[in-house]
């Protein structure tokens, strides 16, 4: 198993590009570039280091990036969750409606062979 505190230092020091240990926003703009994220302004690469800097010296440390590395893939795994629920949904949900009917989560217990518990549900 990969340790992801390792993965994330390799990468903090990767983006560290002047080797004093904190991602500036010029380098934090980098890193974000790099990982294929939109590119930003360097007035929004400072906004955004201010979000993310819990000491407040306008550098990024290597606590405050796993920090916000683990709370990014949490959200990652978050909406992916959210979307799956999303599409699970739809299944249920008929055409032209923005909800589960009566009608429409008995055809779908019907499509998963579940029509025995449908009529107990009736009943």
């Amino acid at each position: 198993m990969i340790n992801c505190n390792n993965a994330y230092e390799r990468i903090f020091k990767r983006f560290d590009e002047d080797g004093d240990g904190k991602l500036s926003p010029s380098e934090l703009r980098h890193f974000l570039e790099m990982i294929g994220e939109e590119q930003l302004l360097m007035e929004e690469a400072h906004e955004l280091m201010e979000l993310m800097d819990s000491d407040g010296d306008g550098l990024l440390g290597l606590e405050e990036f796993v920090g916000w590395m683990e709370r990014e893939i949490k959200l990652g795994d978050e909406e992916r969750k959210m979307e799956v629920l999303r599409e699970a949904f739809r299944m249920y949900v008929m055409e032209g409606s923005e909800y589960i009917t009566l009608n429409s989560l008995k055809r779908m217990l019907s499509r998963l062979g579940e029509s025995k518990v449908w009529k107990i549900a009736v009943l």
